[in-house]
């Protein structure tokens, strides 16, 4: 697909049509790198964990971290040696 290069303000940028995005799944932001003269545009990968202990750590200092369920036992688990 020939696409055309548009002035952007102090930049200049390409159209991306939006099914071309909604294939590659691209949403927000992109990762875009030059390699060997050609320009890869990919979704982000992110870890899927990222921010879980900075977000625990705000829910322990809230006060906010009990338990949803009671503990619950099952018939035995006082014989169990760990």
């Amino acid at each position: 697909m020939e696409v055309t290069i548009r002035k952007m303000g102090n930049s200049q940028g390409v159209l991306i049509p939006k099914p071309i995005l909604a294939q590659l799944g691209l949403e927000g932001t992109a990762d875009l790198q030059v390699r060997d003269g050609v320009l890869e545009i990919r979704p982000v990968r992110r870890n899927p964990r990222e921010g879980w202990a900075e977000d625990a750590k705000r829910v322990a200092a809230a006060s906010d971290d009990s338990l949803v369920w009671p503990e619950v036992g099952n018939a035995g688990d006082d014989e169990l040696v760990w």
